[in-house]
């Protein structure tokens, strides 16, 4: 993964590993232990984490989507890309 030059999208990458990390925790936790005593709390806490990771992800997707190039060079592929919605001096303060 490269460097972010805008610092949303960054912190929006760390929440987001911070976060599935959680969530894998806790899921763990409720298979394993059993959340009987407090599974309402732990059930709302999943679903906050992924809210918050469907968020990031599409924060981090609409950034992609405007700066990435396409990566793939055959003519077919560049022929389905929307070329008229991407700049090519985004990122260089013009």
């Amino acid at each position: 993964m490269s460097a972010d030059s805008d610092s949303k999208i960054a912190w929006h990458r760390v929440q987001l590993r911070k976060n599935r990390e959680t969530l894998k925790v806790l899921e763990t936790a409720s298979f394993t232990i059993g959340d009987i005593a407090s599974s309402g709390r732990t059930h709302r806490a999943i679903a906050e984490l992924k809210r918050k990771i469907a968020e990031s992800e599409r924060c981090i997707a609409a950034h992609e989507r405007q700066t990435r190039r396409p990566l793939a060079t055959d003519f077919r592929s560049l022929l389905s890309v929307s070329w008229s919605s991407w700049n090519a001096h985004a990122n260089d303060g013009r």
